[in-house]
């Protein structure tokens, strides 16, 4: 597998952190667009209070979607652009 794919099993269960290292949470799912297999967002449980004030569209259960535009790097935890949020 090319070294920028990442599987699903890769991603669930990796903490989402802002670039200035605040945390908002787990991954838990992807949401992706199935005839080209684009990753669309995000779907995080376990929010911190932090992620409150990102103003976000959450899931009925309370997960937070985050938009795949504002992912800048996937490795030991997934960085996110704040800026990318709004």
């Amino acid at each position: 597998m090319p070294e920028d794919k990442k599987t699903l099993k890769h991603l669930v269960g990796k903490m989402v952190v802002t670039k200035e290292g605040k945390r908002i949470g787990f991954i838990q799912d992807i949401t992706f667009e199935t005839r080209s297999g684009e990753l669309i967002q995000l779907v995080v449980k376990n929010s911190t209070p932090y992620s409150q004030n990102l103003n976000l569209e959450r899931t009925n259960a309370g997960e937070l979607l985050l938009p795949h535009n504002s992912i800048m790097a996937i490795g030991d935890f997934v960085v996110i652009s704040e800026e990318d949020l709004r």
